[in-house]
Parts: C-alpha cells; structure tokens; sequence
C-alpha cells in the first residue's frame, strides 16, 4: 500500500487576512453563496464586501442552521442552485464549516472556508462530521477533496473567546499521539493509504507547537490582540492538525469524543474539550511512560482543558460506560491502539484519569 497526503490547496493566514478573500477566491469563480452564522457572517462582512467588490464577485448569505446534519446539508445545497453559485464559502465554526465541505461536495462546486474560530481541525479536512437533529454524532462523511481555499484571519481569531481557542488546541494535541498510535497498528489514513512520515513530523510540530506557545496565544486572545504566539497556535490549531490527523490518523481520543456526544449532559461541551479528556483515556489506556503523560495531562490544567470527567458533565458510571461502549464499538477509530480495546478498558482509563484530580 502506497503513503499518501492530503492538504487544501491554499492556505492564508494573517492578521487582516480577510481584505484578501476575493483575490483569492477570484481563480475559482465569480458568483458565491456565503453561509455561516450570524455572528460569522457580521465579523467577515467588511472584507469580504470590500474584496469581492473589488474582484467583481457578487455574493449571496445564507444563515446557517446550527446543526451540520443531513437536513442543513440538503438546506445549503438547495441555496447554492437558487442562488447559481460556481463557489461555496463558509464563515463560521466547526459545524457550518463541514456542512459547507459536504454541500459542495454533493453539488460539485468549489468551496472556501474561512473559519472566525480556532476552535477544531475541520477547515482543512476533506471529511465532515455530521451529526443529528438532537446533537449526538452520526458519521463521518468522507468527502474526497480538501477545500480550494482556506483563509484564516488572526484579527477575528483574537476577538473569539478564549474558549474556542483553548478547545482547539485540545483537538490539535491529540493529533501526534493519534497518528502515532495509528502507524504503529498500520491504520489506513483517511485518503486510503499508509501514514506518511511527513504527517508524524507536523503531528509532532503541531504537539511541540501548542506546548511551547499555548500559553501566550491566551494571554493574547484575553487581550483581543494578535502576537508571533498567536500566529503560532492558529496554525497549529487549523493547519497542522487539520493535515496532521487525515493524513495521519486518530484513534481512542477521537472515538471517546464521538461516544461522549450520545450522553446528553456533554452537548454543552466543545468537541476539542472532549477530545482533551478523551486523549488522557489513551494515554493511560496506551500505558505511556510517566513523564510523557506527565506533560500532556499538565499542559490540559494549564490552559483549562478537562482533566475530569465532571469537567465534560459525566456524573455518572452509567453515563461513562454508555460512552465507552459507543467507542469501543467495532469499526471505531478506538481500534487503531495496539492493546485491546474494550468499553470495560476504556472505562477504566477514564476513570484513573479522573483520580488523578484525587492525588
């Protein structure tokens, strides 16, 4: 089996970034439909109308739903034909960005994202995760093409919560320990083939990144200010884990995340935050040696990851173990780890990663 990588086509990255969209979206197509929240829409409005006027792009809002489900999908697709868009843009989160990816996928148009948070990997990715009208995960849409354009403004960054920022460094933290785990057990990545060593090396420099710049891009979101560390963080955070974990691999830490969203009482949680305590469960699961551990658990209390299972709203062994049961679930990336991997084990390392808080 071949190794194979994937990435967008173009990514930009820079304070003021968004003045730029329209030379960039220019290349792909000249009638657009913009889709995002409200929020989204309102922070990206003055650049895009200044470039897109200046490129001659004319563009159509479309409020999104909400919920990146089959429903909001179908929802996008339809404005895209009313509109006669050639170009899809998402401005928004996680769930308006996949729901973008999978609408253009299905009306085989091109697609840009520009993402107002860093709160996960998915501006990057050919894969969307859709979810159902209630919250909880569905699947993963395998989508065959990364995004044409993807262009992140550090000024809208820094003026996010920090929240958001903080989640997505849980998400891009998982990335080298899932790709990682996944080699060793010869996962296929999501385009198909073996994991290349050049998704380790940024798996591993989106890791070193976040532990050495974490830190700082806080400081500079709670100031709402932009600095190297900032920068720094950002791509990480969309960048390097976005390439990293596709044309790497995820594993325990992704596939916790996906049972934890079964449990009610864990919606109001932000998927890196699952992922933060899901990648614990891993380690300790994975038996990794003390100081490693040591590291990754320290940098989560450090910049308010979860290290708790009452700090992703599980309360109880019943709760937990329904989530356990989900990713250990044949078919699940929880199997890309060497040890055997039962809801019973998984169980277990969540529950000696919350005793740890005891110590």
């Amino acid at each position: 089996m071949s190794t194979i990588f994937i990435s967008p086509s173009k990514y930009v990255q820079g304070s003021g970034a968004i003045f730029e969209l329209g030379q960039h979206v220019a290349p792909l197509g000249s009638r657009v439909l913009v889709v995002g929240g409200r929020t989204g829409l309102a922070q990206t409005k003055a650049g895009r109308d200044k470039s897109f006027a200046d490129a001659g792009i004319t563009q159509t809002e479309l409020v999104f739903s909400g919920e990146s489900s089959e429903d909001a999908i179908a929802e996008v697709s339809a404005a895209a034909k009313a509109a006669n868009a050639d170009v899809l843009i998402a401005c928004g989160g996680g769930k308006a960005i996949d729901t973008v990816k999978a609408a253009a996928v299905a009306s085989a148009l091109r697609f840009v994202v520009v993402p107002t948070v860093a709160s996960n990997d998915a501006p990057c990715s050919s894969v969307s995760v859709v979810y159902r009208e209630d919250g909880s995960f569905d699947r993963l849409l395998f989508l065959g093409r990364n995004p044409d354009l993807v262009l992140v403004d550090t000024k809208i960054i820094a003026n996010a919560p920090v929240r958001m920022l903080v989640a997505g460094m849980g998400d891009a933290l998982a990335t080298y320990y899932e790709a990682v785990a996944g080699r060793a057990t010869g996962a296929v990545n999501v385009p198909g083939g073996q994991i290349p060593e050049t998704a380790i090396t940024l798996a591993r420099l989106c890791r070193d990144t976040l532990l050495e710049y974490g830190i700082g891009a806080i400081l500079a979101v709670r100031k709402n200010v932009v600095t190297p560390a900032l920068e720094r963080i950002v791509e990480a955070n969309t960048l390097l884990s976005g390439v990293g974990f596709e044309s790497g691999a995820v594993a325990l830490a992704h596939a916790l995340s996906e049972g934890l969203t079964t449990v009610p009482a864990a919606h109001k949680y932000l998927h890196g935050e699952l992922v933060a305590f899901g990648l614990l469960a891993q380690l300790i699961h994975e038996n990794t040696p003390h100081a490693e551990f040591s590291a990754v658990y320290g940098f989560c209390k450090s910049v308010g990851l979860p290290v708790t299972l009452a700090e992703i709203g599980i309360t109880t062994a019943e709760e937990l173990m329904s989530a356990c049961e989900v990713a250990a679930e044949p078919g699940r990336p929880s199997h890309n780890l060497q040890s055997p991997v039962t809801a019973e084990s998984v169980f277990a390392a969540c529950q000696s990663v919350d005793a740890i808080s005891e110590l």
